[in-house]
């Protein structure tokens, strides 16, 4: 990957980068997991793995340390490509031998996944990385896989407060009444699609990535989380900074090939559901999107 210069372009702390910065506080519900079954339905949730204290110690920490130990700040992404097997399904979702899914270990929404890529290409940049058409169709087609999975974690969690998913939910829940939960008197379930969660997502890279090691962005939009901390956090989301992987190969005039003279970062602060503009203050922001994450559940 291009060389970083400075920092004055990084959506992330120096914390974040070296990975000593808090993570989140509720780690048992803050990601996504193919491990378990809702209702006999396929429903996606996260658990964290229960082990007695020894054998999470025997055979956890011994795999991990010896992953990690040549991956340090930049490059610390690569520990998870290098030896998926030997972190928790609390952090990795899946992998095989082309792609590592993982949540987020400082995510800045209520669920935040990546998607690093298995290949020699994922030391460039992503902007050089993605004239290869194989290479690109290749990250677009997972990309696709995994907004599937985040977006049915969204649904697990908030489709019982959505209006839209009400129908699918009382399935869920069998308040129909036919013997099957569906309420038709056919004997067979049906599982309304309910609400278009997939199409809410964030999805993308970063103009400037922050980590050497090419990485894809799944995210809620809300921006609700205790590691979301400062203006450029937001900013990285919400505004052409993340640049969905849909739109490569990008045009070589295209401003986003050039955020640090575009802004993006230091620009003002706007809600992302509403529009409304709170300039630098960070801090109403955050008040006001709690506001706007309790009414974006409902709708």
């Amino acid at each position: 990957m291009a060389s970083v210069d400075s920092d004055s372009e990084d959506a992330i702390t120096k914390e974040e980068i070296a990975g000593t910065a808090p993570t989140a506080a509720d780690a048992a519900d803050t990601g996504v997991s193919q491990r378990t079954k809702r209702n006999a339905f396929s429903e996606l949730m996260l658990r964290k793995a229960k082990r007695p204290a020894k054998e999470e110690k025997d055979q956890t920490h011994p795999r991990r340390a010896p992953a990690r130990k040549p991956f340090d700040r930049r490059d610390g992404l690569g520990a998870y490509t290098h030896d998926p097997a030997a972190f928790p399904p609390s952090r990795v979702i899946y992998h095989g031998d082309e792609f590592v899914a993982i949540n987020d270990m400082y995510p800045k929404s209520t669920v935040h996944a990546l998607l690093l890529p298995r290949s020699p290409r994922s030391r460039m940049h992503p902007f050089d990385a993605f004239e290869d058409p194989a290479f690109l169709a290749a990250v677009q087609a997972e990309t696709r896989k995994l907004k599937r999975l985040v977006a049915k974690e969204l649904q697990r969690r908030y489709g019982r407060y959505s209006a839209q998913d009400r129908e699918r939910e009382a399935v869920l829940d069998g308040r129909n009444g036919d013997g099957d939960g569906d309420g038709d008197g056919d004997g067979k379930t049906e599982l309304p699609k309910g609400r278009d969660w997939e199409r809410e997502l964030l999805v993308g890279i970063h103009a400037h990535p922050s980590m050497n090691d090419l990485h894809v962005h799944v995210l809620a939009p809300d921006m609700l989380s205790e590691c979301m901390r400062h203006r450029k956090h937001y900013n990285s989301f919400h505004t052409p900074f993340l640049i969905d992987v849909a739109d490569f190969p990008l045009a070589k005039d295209d401003e986003r090939r050039h955020p640090g003279k575009a802004g993006y970062l230091n620009a003002d602060l706007k809600c992302w559901r509403c529009g409304k503009n709170f300039g630098a203050s960070f801090k109403q922001l955050k008040e006001h999107l709690a506001v706007e994450f309790e009414e974006w559940k409902r709708i």
